[in-house]
């Protein structure tokens, strides 16, 4: 496929099923826009309609979250486990930010917006490969294990509502990487693997900057409708996200990345852990 387009570029990719060949076209398609901006002769956004559901391959088998088997972290199966669903989350991230680029090349944004999201997803590609290396290296592979199935419901609840995909996606769904990342790396390093670790600590840092441009682009839209972003992101949580927010929060990062307190602490589980100054 010749893309004359961003939004051909993007579907190529949600349109294509093979894991490795997705990220590998999800990375040479993110340096042609970067290219053709660094030039000055942007590719033109184009109207190719991106598919509901982004080609996906026949393994892994997806299961509902209940039926995902649980296996104990500290275990080198578990570990396996937990790398697998990582990898799972960062290829549907891959076509989450294609998606957001395609599916809303129409509303008038800065071309900054798209340049940011198909930077995002030049990234989730990356972190795939990295974590399929360390699968390769413990002896497993991507798709050797079952997944979780409802990892698009955020993208099909929000395909019409651009800032309600912001709040959604990098604003609630990312940020919950910064909180769990930590207890992740520490298993790793527990457990003498210190290559895995070290790939969960370049994913956190760079996880932080995707959060970041959501909440950039999310207070842009808010400004432009001259409304409270703090209102409308409870609003558009409380409609569009089903479940509450669950701490403990990693306050350092999240505020890095734009997140103050006062957005997340009303919508959490005042059930779980609710002490604001343990971040982590």
């Amino acid at each position: 496929m010749s893309a004359a387009s961003l939004s051909d570029l993007a579907v190529e990719v949600l349109s294509t099923a093979d894991p490795q060949r997705k990220t590998a076209l999800a990375r040479a398609n993110a340096a042609r826009w970067l290219e053709s901006r660094a030039a000055g002769t942007p590719l033109p956004r184009g109207n190719t309609a991106p598919p509901d559901r982004p080609a996906r391959p026949e393994r892994p088998e997806l299961l509902a979250p209940r039926d995902v088997p649980r296996r104990r972290p500290g275990s080198p199966e578990g570990r396996i486990a937990m790398l697998h669903a990582l990898a799972h989350i960062e290829l549907n991230a891959v076509d989450l930010h294609w998606d957001i680029v395609a599916r809303f090349v129409d509303v008038p944004m800065p071309l900054g917006f798209l340049d940011d999201w198909v930077r995002a997803a030049d990234d989730e590609a990356r972190h795939f490969a990295m974590i399929s290396d360390r699968l390769a290296a413990l002896g497993s592979h991507y798709g050797a294990l079952p997944a979780h199935a409802g990892m698009w419901r955020a993208a099909e609840d929000t395909a019409h509502d651009l800032p309600a995909r912001l709040a959604i996606v990098p604003m609630v769904l990312e940020a919950r990487g910064l909180d769990v990342t930590p207890g992740m790396i520490t298993q790793f390093r527990n457990a003498g693997d210190a290559e895995s670790a070290a790939v969960l600590e370049t994913i956190r840092a760079e996880e932080v900057t995707h959060v970041a441009y959501g909440s950039k682009w999310f207070h842009f839209l808010c400004g432009r409708a001259d409304c409270d972003p703090k209102e409308a992101f409870h609003d558009l949580v409380r409609r569009h996200f089903h479940a509450p927010l669950r701490p403990p929060f990693d306050t350092e990062k999240r505020a890095e990345a734009g997140l103050p307190p006062d957005f997340y602490w009303p919508l959490a589980d005042q059930a779980a852990p609710n002490d604001p100054g343990k971040g982590r």
